[in-house]
């Protein structure tokens, strides 16, 4: 018996790893991490440590594009919420 063949789009799925690394703002900005925020940071300034929570916008068009049909489903994420 063949199978059914659903009327529509297929589902996207979404790159996990995007998903986890940045967020978008209520106004539709594409907020990212900061790097270096692992390990080694044993000699780091008290100071520097605290600037590596924030969280900066994304400049490049071209990017926010790519970030944007990589994760289609953005606004539904929580990842990474403001301090």
């Amino acid at each position: 018996m063949p199978r059914k063949v659903k009327a529509g789009k297929t589902k996207l799925k979404t790159h996990k790893a995007s998903a986890k690394r940045f967020r978008l703002t209520g106004s539709g900005k594409l907020l990212r991490t900061k790097g270096g925020k692992s390990h080694l940071r044993r000699r780091t300034p008290r100071r520097t440590k605290a600037l590596f929570a924030e969280m900066v916008v994304v400049k490049g068009k071209r990017t926010t594009k790519r970030v944007k049909s990589l994760a289609p489903y953005m606004s539904k994420y929580k990842a990474n919420p403001p301090r």
